[in-house]
């Protein structure tokens, strides 16, 4: 499933084709993915001005000039790719299968927005946007962590007196919205900590953080910087709108490099694999403490 820097470079990659742009003509291919599409979907949209594209955790949002919100999720598989109705503007070679094309969004500014979804995990929605902090979908989310709140002293009021795992604590949505299990795991190691720790060692009995929260809330948002500089990961099937792949994958320094030497200076160990909560978790049992 795409994490937070994949999502942030989809909207990043949409919002010049959306934003101030009108629906022109709106295609629905199918009536559900994960879920129904909502009633008179097309017909609802069409006409209709998006004010501003943004993203919650893993949603994308485009704000709508009726005072509803376009809620897109991507699920295992979606993305979405940008062409124009003028021939040689914005065509981007992509290996997806045109049969999963389930919407079309003909905009004003002359692009066509599809999207494509393999696995249809992924889903549509319009609810109003003076009530989506209350949707259920948003009203237990966590803080955003590319924004300025996220710190050592965040963190430590977290996971104060949490005995559950680091790794467990990170990936908890209602704590930290859109960590996955690729970032989690990069932000630890650069961290030095390990991903079985205790949340709650990164709080002083009186609450305050230690020097390892400020150090990983530090990794945090260095590791996703990296990750939307380079527009994310490609594992599977995430894609850029532009059709392109993002490319962080190989600046991966433990996921998925089991067996591998730690590449921490002067450290000796070998990357390890374990199982958390049904997740492959990667680490090096030597420099992560």
């Amino acid at each position: 499933m795409p994490e937070l820097p994949e999502v942030e470079t989809v909207r990043r990659g949409l919002e010049p084709s959306m934003a101030g742009q009108r629906f022109i003509a709106v295609e629905q291919r199918r009536a559900d993915l994960r879920f129904p599409f909502p009633e008179n979907f097309a017909a609802r949209l069409t006409g209709r001005r998006v004010d501003a594209l943004t993203r919650r955790a893993k949603y994308l949002l485009a704000d709508l000039d009726d005072g509803a919100t376009l809620i897109m999720h991507l699920g295992m598989s979606g993305s979405f790719r940008v062409d124009s109705t003028t021939p040689g503007l914005f065509h981007h070679d992509r290996s997806k299968d045109p049969a999963h094309d389930h919407v079309a969004f003909r905009m004003s500014g002359d692009a066509i927005i599809t999207y494509n979804d393999p696995r249809r995990f992924g889903f549509m929605l319009l609810e109003p946007r003076a009530t989506l902090a209350d949707h259920k979908l948003f009203r237990d989310i966590g803080v955003e962590p590319l924004g300025n709140e996220l710190d050592g002293a965040l963190l430590a009021r977290l996971f104060k007196g949490k005995a559950a795992p680091l790794k467990a604590a990170l990936l908890d949505q209602s704590l930290v919205a859109g960590l996955g299990n690729i970032y989690v795991c990069e932000a630890l190691h650069r961290s030095g900590l390990s991903p079985r720790r205790a949340a709650g060692t990164l709080a002083r009995a009186d609450g305050s953080p230690t020097d390892r929260a400020h150090r990983l809330a530090s990794n945090i948002r260095e590791v996703l910087g990296e990750a939307l500089l380079a527009g994310g990961s490609s594992l599977r099937d995430h894609r850029q709108a532009d059709g392109s792949l993002g490319y962080f994958q190989h600046s991966f320094r433990v996921y998925d490099q089991e067996d591998e030497a730690c590449p921490t200076p002067d450290c000796r160990g070998t990357i390890k694999r374990i199982v958390q909560s049904g997740r492959s978790t990667f680490f090096c049992g030597v420099c992560q403490r």
